[in-house]
């Protein structure tokens, strides 16, 4: 591709092709004024939908363990969601080949709905249904997400002449900056709305739920002004039957890079479970009670926002990949470290700054995870875009359902030595996909 200079990948309209109509005799008559293709716009519209939809459902999900706790259905129903999410992403690649990815995340979107509206009404017959109908849209959706983004990155760097892995970094930057702002709007909304209590007894609750269907309705109608991509024009495989295209969707498992980067996906699923689990509710409700949970979570995201854009900037190819992820890693086995060996809760300002520092430094990880993790999958497996990001959220799931499930029945510190033990172990592999398997075979073209 071209240069791999730190181009943004929002210009290059200055140089506008002139095309001349001529008449039969040679003479021109018109000339009409062109431009690339911009998919700058569909990364826009693509974030603020997503923008909108999670700032509901995220907000939702981290209140679900304190508004729906009798006989713990939000915890449950979270599970069973988690669950299902991961057994659908199993079959999720065919379904958006099938569908195309702009019609799977209009039908995504639906899930989301259909949860926030069983909120209003919580019950078994209610809220089991719509968790698993939500593990099912939420599969393709983020599939979706995964190969649309990639799609119009790739697009964007044949159609202006740019550095394709400065442009895909580019592009999960903004998307994912935005995404993580979900948690900052999310939350301040249920702190505006909610009051203390528990179950029905909080103030505000179903006001606040309303407000999380408007703005779900607003992420789906921006959504369907997306544009239709082309994801067969990046040498895509043409599959003849549906079994040929079921085998596509596990071909990603015979390849060693993939398994090599497995582990470092079921981390980024533990780490997100870490906070809507154990931090919110060992670490965050001790020291500043269950009103504090909007705001530490709101600290959290806006770390997370920042963190991901910056990390897009900053990616450009493999080697930087590789150390923004180490850094990442890094920052988040010191607040493992600390939590376990060195924090204690306290009284005074230190004992209020600590777990918002701490909410702080962890968002920055999980932006580096969701930013690179999506840049290397976009990088590698740009030729089967669909079955790489259906293995991201298999594993990421598969990870969440697991902590969810077993949860309240572990300690701190033991979810805190699990977290370590595979912080390590994905790390490691990474470090051996990078360096020693894709560098010396593919990183020249990747950097090229």
């Amino acid at each position: 591709m071209g240069s791999n200079e730190g181009i943004d990948p929002q210009s290059s309209e200055e140089e506008v092709p002139l095309v001349v109509s001529v008449d039969v005799s040679g003479a021109p008559s018109a000339v009409v004024r062109t431009t690339p293709s911009n998919h700058t716009r569909d990364l826009h519209i693509l974030s603020f939908a997503f923008l909108f939809v999670f700032s509901a459902y995220g907000a939702a999900q981290n209140l679900e363990s304190t508004v729906n706790n009798e006989g713990n259905i939000g915890t449950i129903s979270l599970a069973i969601l988690y669950l299902s999410f991961t057994l659908f992403s199993i079959i999720a690649s065919p379904v958006v080949r099938v569908l195309g990815s702009k019609r799977a995340l209009v039908l995504g979107t639906s899930g989301y709905l259909l949860f926030i509206a069983a909120n209003l009404k919580p019950s078994w017959y209610t809220m089991v249904p719509a968790s698993v109908y939500l593990g099912f849209t939420a599969s393709i959706i983020w599939v979706g997400e995964g190969t649309y983004l990639t799609t119009a990155a790739l697009s964007h760097a044949e159609d202006n002449n740019l550095h394709e892995g400065t442009v895909i970094g580019a592009f999960n930057g903004e998307f994912w900056s935005m995404f993580a702002g979900h948690q900052v709007i999310g939350n301040l909304l249920s702190l505006a709305l909610l009051r203390n209590g528990e179950g029905d007894d909080v103030t505000g609750k179903n006001l606040l739920f309303t407000v999380f269907l408007v703005c779900m309705i607003i992420g789906i109608v921006m959504m369907c002004f997306l544009s239709k991509r082309d994801e067969k024009k990046h040498d895509m495989p043409t599959y003849t039957s549906l079994n040929s295209l079921l085998k596509s969707s596990f071909a990603p498992l015979l390849d060693k890079r993939m398994l090599l980067v497995i582990p470092l996906i079921a981390y980024s699923g533990l780490q997100q479970a870490f906070v809507w689990a154990e931090y919110t509710e060992k670490i965050v409700t001790p020291a500043l009670g269950i009103s504090g949970v909007g705001g530490s979570m709101a600290v959290y995201g806006a770390a997370d926002a920042i963190c991901s854009l910056v990390a897009g900037r900053l990616t450009s190819g493999l080697r930087s990949i590789t150390w923004i992820v180490s850094i990442g890693a890094f920052l988040q086995g010191f607040v493992l470290l600390w939590v376990l060996f060195g924090y204690r809760l306290t009284s005074g300002l230190m004992g209020m700054v600590n777990p918002l520092l701490m909410g702080a430094i962890w968002g920055v990880g999980d932006g580096v995870l969701n930013t690179q993790l999506s840049a290397l999958l976009g990088l590698l497996f740009k030729n089967n875009k669909e079955a790489a990001f259906a293995q991201l959220k298999v594993w990421q799931c598969a990870a969440i359902a697991v902590i969810f499930f077993i949860y309240p029945y572990i300690s701190l510190n033991f979810m805190l030595v699990l977290m370590l033990v595979e912080l390590i172990i994905s790390i490691s592999s990474f470090l051996l996909l990078t360096l020693v398997v894709v560098r010396p075979t593919t990183a020249a073209i990747l950097n090229s």
